[in-house]
């Protein structure tokens, strides 16, 4: 029972002890090993220099389509729009022709967010052009 009681100048000099310890001993902040798997690119203007835009997307399905370009305009950013919301809740997108469309990684930021998606494409039926067609043309 005697080696249980300490003495207040024990108690007093082991406490200060054991904070000087724990202050020389606390090992540096350790920094966040850096991301492996996908290295950050520098974005440039180049990147952009192809891009599609929207009033080409919209263009482009006028000319397919035949369709007035005042009658497909909010349909095609109807369709970016709910396109946008489904990423946006983490859903994957499956859309033949364009493919499949699965979030990898999601980051939120202050003014917005990163998200790292996986796009799997099937390889493009061969036109039928290049196929010899059986129509009875009779060459």
């Amino acid at each position: 029972m005697s080696t249980s009681k300490t003495t207040p100048s024990k108690v007093t000099r082991t406490k200060k002890t054991a904070v000087k310890a724990k202050v020389t001993s606390a090992p540096p902040a350790k920094t966040a090993p850096p991301e492996t798997a996908a290295p950050e690119t520098p974005v440039t203007s180049a990147d952009f220099a192809n891009a599609l835009r929207k009033k080409e997307l919209v263009d482009r399905v006028v000319a397919r389509t035949g369709a007035k370009k005042r009658d497909a305009k909010p349909v095609v950013e109807a369709l970016l729009s709910e396109l946008g919301e489904a990423l946006a809740d983490g859903r994957s997108l499956v859309l033949p022709p364009l493919g499949r469309v699965r979030i990898n990684r999601e980051k939120k930021l202050t003014n917005g967010r990163v998200i790292v998606a996986k796009i799997r494409q099937n390889n493009p039926p061969l036109k039928a052009a290049l196929k010899p067609s059986n129509n009875g043309s009779g060459d």
